[in-house]
């Protein structure tokens, strides 16, 4: 749906300067990276304290985007309007209130049913379950993703356009104060609520005042749906909103208006009959697990709302999927890396995708290739739809196109450059399109009825089956997590070495570069300079420089910390060999830690010794905490601190330009704020470890897994594995995973000193771990070989093995073998 530029303008109350051409607005756009159609769309370029979307304008305006809203703040944007003679410039007091005042009245063009969801868990589930439930009959319009936030929730109701018969948004908050606005762009005539759960309760002063929170979305909902088993949501629903209308279920309260009298769980779905108006019906669902079981019944109740009737409610019930809620990145056959995300099938989650897949190919070799299914259920006519395709296709520069279906096989004049067109997934799988690709970057992208994760199966390249799956969402969000801790201006520094803390350096490398560090940092140069042939472009700072590695380091712009005379030395001779002039060090002082680093009573000297030349500029200065995690030597924290500034006082005032200060680690961002000062380098907290253990609760973002081998009877009295150290007293089924030390899984976890997860289920280690195999106990798990144990992971913590072992995670980490394969992955 088009707007005016002099319509948005008089809707959001903006100021308008520079060309007065008009145009029309289909898209909004928030970030520079994802520009798809530049002539339609409007960028809002929003201030944070991490960054100011005015950053951005000259880029997007050389890539063709001529409408832009700016803050009319001169204090905290700073643009030159002279320099973009065709642009046009909407100036408002606040960016994103703007943003989210469009929305809002967009959405009051729509007298449509408008579900708003909200809840700590189960959002996207529900979302996606509704839309599968409902979208045979109606056009439904719904948040991309989990689109959920103060930015998402706009970007999501602008989607609405003259076709939609159904919306469906998510609402996430934070913070108290947050859901009022969220509330005034959704407008929901129909409300979920979810759960509640313990997610950002560090910002809530008790979990009501949470709920009570979540509740302002539904304040002029027509309907509220939620559990009134639930006693703090059933509480909370009747003290703020005791008139609502509602469809409450219970499973042992009678007299609600959905009563769920029985739920019978089989081996692989589960019967679930209720009772509603008086009429007692059932339906099955293809799962088993409580969760998927209570998402079922808040879809259940908005159908039974919305008068579908009950035979097909269970007719569609009994074929739900599985919701896909992450992208994946897998590495693929014939060099090939793999982006998967099928399941996902309308135009917001495809400029994504395909945004994702331009931006990790801008650093590699690799042909750009798409294959595609027919989109369904979109609204839009064929000819506008792959219209709209082919244009995003070109954005994206996308080298080779395999369609597949018979919509897009007949729009293939559309489309431009290398193609492939066939009516069937079958069909592809058996053609020599398939088996002669190599060196690309595939996404893979499908509606649910065309399987594709059978093409992602043979595409795939199958070493190991063991792996290590990484969360690069989660990356995103402990990464966050600090920058909102972190005071203005303040930059952040994050730890790569050690390929990651096991992680795989390159593609959490490339997420934090994404995500605008200001730094990364590394052990030894031979790290950086992978990364540098990666593509990664950013400031690298290497902590461990070796004398044999400076003419590489200079070579590839790798920053090197310098902690001792020899080290600056043979710097300054190598550089002045190369002709190298200011080129930026980083120098570590000694403040307590007493293993690296410069004493304080060798500054003078130090001082002078950087004086005297011109190959190398001082960056920053910095040294290390002993144990700014550990309350009882908080004292000695503070005189580090204390003396490190006195030290970084003294070398500044010989220097003209500002020299960089850090001290602080993931630790002390949240105990030592004081002494952020202008930088703070982040380590094992972004990867998810709590550093002290009075922190804010963190996301894991990585979690080993091994498949069951083979699964075998062993009597009572007999023993297992090497050296017979495990005598068996009892009559037992032992599982042989595909783990073992050669993989990084410790010996000292075994002879039942430690448990692995299968099913859910503690499966205790049995005998002496192996070097490519262990063995455990799954006498009383419910399992079949095949099926994958967890090593560590969200529901098995690392430090549960550490702990086990008296030492850090971060050993337990580093330690996980490169032929562990890495599954990277983004959440929906």
């Amino acid at each position: 749906m088009s707007y005016s530029i002099e319509l948005i303008a008089e809707l959001i109350g903006a100021t308008r300067i520079g060309n007065h051409v008009s145009g029309l607005i289909d898209w909004l756009l928030t970030d520079s990276r994802s520009l798809s159609f530049p002539e339609e769309t409007l960028f809002f370029a929003l201030h944070t304290k991490r960054n100011d979307g005015a950053a951005y304008i000259p880029e997007l305006y050389e890539r063709g985007v001529r409408y832009f809203v700016v803050s009319n703040d001169s204090k905290t944007t700073k643009v030159n309007f002279a320099q973009f003679p065709d642009a046009t410039f909407l100036l408002v007091p606040d960016v994103l209130k703007a943003l989210q005042k469009l929305a809002a009245q967009h959405r009051k063009r729509f007298q449509i049913p408008v579900i708003g969801i909200t809840g700590s868990n189960g959002k996207t589930i529900v979302k996606e379950w509704l839309h599968q439930l409902l979208s045979p009959d109606k056009h439904i319009v719904r948040s991309p993703r989990s689109y959920n936030s103060q930015i998402g929730v706009p970007l999501s109701v602008w989607q609405m356009n003259d076709d939609a018969e159904i919306g469906i948004f998510e609402a996430g908050i934070s913070q108290p104060g947050e859901m009022r606005a969220l509330r005034s762009m959704i407008r929901p005539t129909i409300g979920i609520f979810t759960t509640i759960g313990g997610a950002h309760q560090e910002n809530f002063f008790s979990m009501q005042e949470k709920c009570a929170e979540k509740l302002e979305l539904f304040k002029d909902c027509d309907i509220l749906i939620y559990n009134a088993d639930n006693e703090l949501i059933a509480s909370s629903v009747m003290r703020t909103l005791s008139s609502a209308r509602e469809i409450a279920w219970s499973k042992s309260d009678k007299d609600v208006p959905l009563y769920i009298r029985s739920v019978d769980k089989a081996d692989d779905h589960t019967q679930i009959t209720y009772q509603y108006l008086g009429m007692r019906r059932s339906y099955r669902i293809p799962f088993t697990d409580d969760a998927s079981i209570e998402n079922s019944i808040h879809c259940l109740a908005v159908c039974l709302y919305l008068m579908v009737p009950t035979d097909t409610i269970a007719e569609r019930m009994a074929t739900l999927e599985p919701v896909a809620m992450r992208m994946e990145v897998k590495e693929g056959k014939n060099n090939c890396i793999l982006i998967n995300d099928s399941y996902n099938s309308d135009l917001m989650s495809l400029e994504i995708a395909l945004d994702f897949q331009h931006r990790r190919s801008l650093d590699k070799q690799l042909k750009r290739t798409l294959i595609l299914s027919d989109l369904l259920e979109t609204g839009l006519p064929a000819p506008q739809l792959y219209r709209r395709i082919s244009q995003m296709i070109r954005q994206r520069e996308i080298d080779k196109l395999i369609g597949i279906g018979t919509d897009i096989s007949a729009a293939n004049l559309r489309f431009d450059g290398e193609k492939y067109f066939f009516p069937r997934t079958e069909t592809f799988l058996s053609s020599d399109v398939l088996q002669s690709m190599s060196n690309e970057i595939i996404l893979i992208k499908g509606a649910r009825k065309f399987g594709f994760e059978r093409i992602s199966e043979s595409l795939e390249l199958r070493i190991h089956e063991t792996v290590l799956e990484v969360n690069l969402s989660a990356l995103v969000s402990n990464l966050k997590h600090y920058q909102a801790h972190l005071l203005p201006d303040v930059k952040t520094i994050c730890m790569v070495k050690s390929s990651a803390y096991g992680a795989g350096s390159f593609e959490i490398a490339k997420t934090l570069e994404e995500y605008r560090v200001d730094y990364l940092a590394v052990a030894v140069v031979d790290e950086g300079v992978e990364l540098r042939k990666s593509g990664i472009g950013i400031p690298i700072l290497v902590m461990n420089p070796e004398v044999s590695s400076i003419k590489p380091m200079f070579e590839a712009r790798l920053e090197p910390e310098v902690y001792s005379f020899r080290m600056l030395d043979m710097l300054i001779s190598q550089a002045e060999k190369e002709g190298v002039a200011n080129f930026p060090i980083h120098l570590k002082m000694d403040t307590g830690m007493h293993r690296l680093g410069f004493s304080p009573e060798d500054v003078p000297t130090l001082v002078q010794r950087l004086k005297t030349q011109s190959a190398l500029t001082p960056r920053s200065i910095f040294s290390h905490l002993v144990g700014s995690d550990d309350p009882s030597i908080d004292d000695f924290t503070s005189r580090q601190i204390a003396l490190f500034n006195r030290i970084a006082d003294q070398l500044q005032a010989s220097f003209s330009h500002h020299i960089l200060r850090h001290i602080c680690n993931s630790a002390a961002i949240e105990r030592f704020p004081e002494a952020q000062l202008d930088m703070v380098r982040l380590g094992i907290g972004i990867y998810g470890v709590l550093p002290a253990p009075d922190g804010a609760q963190l996301s894991n973002i990585s979690t080993l897994k091994a498949s069951i081998l083979q699964i075998r009877a062993v009597a009572k009295g007999e023993a297992v594995g090497y050296g017979r150290a495990a005598v068996l007293m009892r009559d037992s089924r032992i599982a042989t995973l595909r783990i073992g030390y050669g993989d990084g899984l410790s010996r000292g976890l075994g002879n039942g000193r430690a448990y692995c997860l299968v099913n859910g289920c503690r499966a205790p280690y049995v005998g002496n771990i192996c070097m490519d195999v262990c063995m455990v106990d799954v006498t009383d798990i419910e399992c079949k070989e095949g099926d994958y144990a967890v090593i560590f992971g969200d529901e098995l913590p690392i430090t549960v093995l550490s702990d086990v072992l008296g030492t850090i995670p971060y050993e337990i980490l580093t330690a996980v073998s490169q032929r562990v394969k890495r599954v990277y992955y983004q959440e929906n």
